[in-house]
């Protein structure tokens, strides 16, 4: 007996690069500059509050939209940052990571046969998170190498289609950043239409040079048409804890939470409950900044001992790197080879464009320990 088919939603889509990397790199014990996550333990403080609190007793559920005292820390906090009110109660959800958030939005607004803006390379879900809802994604490549956004593009591509505007600041996979004229170039393009904007927003505090982080939040008339994502898991270095939320108006937060109450309907309590307090704590998160742009500098000093060019990043996690002093190479096929010979794996950029888009690019991951960076650049500059 066989099983039923599947028609499946999703029929291009395969096992991610980031788990064809990853197993690369275990399979060949090769230092993973691939994935974004840290190598180092998070704060001591928040997870010792994550253990009282269970001992407590905070281990059932908290209320779908989130734990109340931490969507009043997180009001608090956009009050603080961004000079923007809103209310705890109406436009925050706690939600089981950025990733969902993103999943949850599209899936509130999209109906079969809409489009969605969406720039490239680009973080991996979008596309499969448009199309599984039945919309049409419209591609904008942005402009190599300094990955910005052509406004002009944007304008010709919009139609009476169009339903939302993805956008990524600080970007992954590139690390570019939007600035003030880019919110002034999509206020003007959204102004009068019915346009949505989803915007993630995870890397909010990971930003550098003392650029200031061009938020949705900051702009209240782009708030109102507007999904916006956060990560705790990037923010706190927890990646594994899946905890984020979304903020949004009153109005569509309640077509988010209608399909929220019926995927998740409730996240893990006592991070929630560690975090009400935790986030009050403004320095934990105002010097994150200083601290991985620390990261990335060193990272850029050590690969001068090596052949690759790289290129900015202001902000995430990441930086991309040119390697066309070295090979001609695809760029999948030059990080499986990398990860195999030298025993470091990357990310190809490629894989971030549904074109398959092929400037010769890879992504590192700098998050990681001192001694990570070093080893792995030692091995780098053999290549």
């Amino acid at each position: 007996m066989s099983s039923p088919l599947i028609q499946s939603k999703l029929p291009n889509v395969g096992t991610t690069i980031f788990t064809v990397m990853s197993g690369l790199a275990n399979q060949f014990n090769a230092i993973n500059l691939g994935q974004g996550f840290p190598d180092y333990q998070m704060n001591e403080d928040l997870m010792n509050k994550v253990t009282e609190v269970m001992q407590k007793g905070w281990n059932q559920y908290v209320p779908m939209q989130g734990y109340m005292p931490l969507r009043e820390s997180i009001a608090e906090k956009v009050d603080y940052l961004y000079q923007t009110k809103i209310d705890p109660g109406s436009q925050v959800t706690i939600t089981p990571g950025g990733t969902y958030a993103i999943y949850t939005a599209l899936t509130a607004i999209l109906q079969p046969g809409d489009e969605v803006i969406i720039f490239e390379p680009g973080y991996d879900s979008y596309i499969p998170n448009v199309e599984i809802n039945g919309a049409v994604p419209v591609l904008i490549d942005l402009k190599f190498p300094e990955y910005k956004i052509d406004w002009n593009e944007v304008r010709k591509k919009v139609s009476k289609k169009t339903k939302a505007i993805m956008l990524n600041s600080p970007h992954n996979p590139t690390g570019a950043v939007l600035h003030s004229s880019d919110m002034e170039e999509l206020r003007d393009i959204v102004n009068g239409t019915n346009i949505f904007i989803v915007s993630d927003e995870v890397y909010e505090h990971l930003i550098f040079d003392n650029i200031p982080h061009q938020s949705i939040l900051l702009y209240p008339d782009l708030l109102e048409r507007s999904f916006v994502c956060f990560s705790f898991g990037k923010t706190y270095n927890c990646t594994g804890w899946k905890l984020g939320y979304c903020i949004s108006s009153p109005e569509s937060m309640i077509e988010f939470r209608k399909v929220h109450q019926f995927n998740c309907f409730s996240c893990h309590t006592p991070s929630q409950v560690a975090l009400a307090d935790f986030l009050r704590n403004k320095e934990d998160y105002l010097s994150l900044s200083g601290i991985m742009q620390e990261k990335r500098d060193y990272f850029l000093r050590l690969m001068r001992d090596t052949r690759f060019g790289m290129l900015n990043s202001s902000g995430s996690y990441f930086i991309c790197a040119k390697y066309d002093r070295i090979s001609d190479e695809h760029d999948r096929d030059f990080a499986i080879r990398i990860t195999k010979e030298f025993g470091v794996a990357t990310i190809p950029v490629s894989v971030f464009y549904k074109s398959g888009t092929d400037n010769r690019v890879v992504r590192f991951c700098f998050s990681k320990k001192k001694e990570t960076l070093e080893t792995a650049v030692e091995r780098l500059s053999k290549i």
